[in-house]
């Protein structure tokens, strides 16, 4: 069934093309369902016959997967199996499709239920990473792997250059050595919840110094909620 967008938010998901530079035509209702979190439906806020963006970030997390270990692989010939592995885990990971996200404001066009709303969720690291897949496999299937391929590689840039360098995104190895200055610190992570089926679980993880918790993180897997959470307690501690 074909959805019908109203004006307001063809308007909206057009404007968000034009600041991605894209003139291409592009499938406006797949668009907004990369769009669409799942509690927006369960609320029963959307339209018939839509769909949230689950499915759609499945195929965007091949696509952005695909589009980086190409570039990598054709880029840096020298580079072993094991290299090119650490560098692109560091590269598609929860905290850089972050990053992304919030560089193309993907958080403004969110559609979220009441409560998910009121509780931030369109500043979630979790919501924005989902959406930055999604957006990317709606526009891979309007515009085709060459054109999508420009867009990620370009607004992932930052990230790969990181990565290019050596720094392969270990927050928590980096935090252990901001904390070790101090003899009497020491760190550990716990995770505090998880959320969702097998298939798609989210973790959520907090790291103390001490007894006192610094920061939490989320991720798809532990490992990856607690480097998000070495992460962030490392931006609170101003250490770059």
């Amino acid at each position: 069934m074909k959805v019908e967008l109203k004006k307001l938010r063809i308007k909206k998901l057009t404007a968000f093309l034009e600041q991605l530079q894209i003139k291409e035509k592009v499938d406006l209702p797949l668009l907004n369902q990369a769009f669409i979190h799942p509690s927006f439906l369960f609320e029963g806020k959307g339209a018939m016959g839509e769909a949230h963006n689950q499915r759609l970030e499945f195929l965007g997390d091949a696509v952005v997967g695909l589009v980086v270990a190409e570039y990598l692989y054709t880029n840096y010939p020298g580079k072993s199996e094991g290299e090119l592995t650490k560098m692109r885990a560091a590269i598609v990971c929860e905290a850089s499709l972050v990053q992304a996200a919030r560089a193309w404001g993907l958080g403004e066009y969110l559609l979220m239920g009441r409560g998910e709303q009121q509780m931030g969720g369109a500043n979630r690291d979790s919501n924005l990473a989902d959406c930055f897949e999604a957006v990317v496999a709606a526009l891979y299937l309007s515009l085709g792997l060459k054109k999508v391929k420009k867009l990620i590689l370009s607004v992932l840039k930052p990230v790969i250059d990181h990565a290019v360098k050596g720094d392969f995104g270990d927050y928590k190895t980096k935090l252990q050595e901001y904390i070790q200055k101090d003899p009497q610190s020491s760190v550990q992570y716990k995770i505090s919840r998880e959320e969702g089926p097998d298939h798609a679980k989210m973790f959520w993880a907090a790291v103390y110094l001490n007894e006192t918790e610094l920061a939490v993180g989320s991720g798809k897997t532990k490992k990856e909620a607690e480097q998000n959470a070495a992460r962030e307690a490392l931006h609170k501690l101003g250490v770059s």
